[in-house]
């Protein structure tokens, strides 16, 4: 082979490798793109199952320092059990959204695999602060029917589980009385909250 033909097949190797790459940095940009987007229709989709059970529950979204929903599948099997989950925070005082993970574990006997949306409202910057940052520590569980602390009003049909949060349980048969979520870790997910 010619020198100028080991050239000219090095330079289409060059642009074939450089086409491949930036095809995979497109794919990688529009994953994330549309993981954004479905995790905002399931935002929009637990926000409206808790519209519909709790539709007073909207003014107390509306109003709080901050919001945040997860969407979550947990199973028990036997004496552990675990769950995982992906959702949305919304500062509704400066728009900022931060995209969530969940991770728990819990323990008590039996078999079981739900489904379900944990709607938080945030009274404060430091419980958002916190809360963004993977630093809020939940209680085991809380009854609903809290007092916000703030205003001296209440959630009526959520539970007060960490310093300025509270949150509404929705499973497929309705909100639930009490939230279990102690031994639950929310926090940022990195890739999705990159611009």
């Amino acid at each position: 082979m010619s020198r100028k033909m080991n050239v000219l097949v090095a330079l289409l190797l060059g642009i074939c490798l450089l086409g491949s790459a930036s095809m995979a940095f497109a794919k990688g940009k529009t994953d994330v793109e549309m993981e954004r987007t479905e995790i905002n229709h399931m935002s929009e989709r637990a926000l409206n199952n808790l519209y519909r059970e709790r539709p007073e529950a909207r003014d107390s979204v509306d109003n709080c320092y901050a919001y945040a929903t997860i969407s979550s599948s947990s199973v028990k099997v036997l004496v552990l059990g675990s769950a995982r989950g992906r959702g949305l925070a919304v500062n509704n005082n400066t728009g900022e959204n931060v995209y969530l993970h969940m991770k728990g574990m819990n323990a008590g006997l039996g078999f079981a695999a739900k489904e379900y949306d944990l709607i938080f409202l945030i009274t404060n910057e430091d419980a958002w602060k916190n809360f963004v940052a993977g630093k809020t520590r939940f209680s085991g569980s809380a009854s609903a029917s809290a007092s916000d602390g703030v205003k001296g009003g209440s959630f009526d049909g959520a539970a007060y589980v960490a310093d300025g949060v509270w949150v509404y349980q929705v499973t497929t048969k309705g909100l639930a009385l009490e939230a279990s979520i102690g031994g639950t870790k929310i926090y940022p997910d990195k890739e999705l909250n990159k611009y």
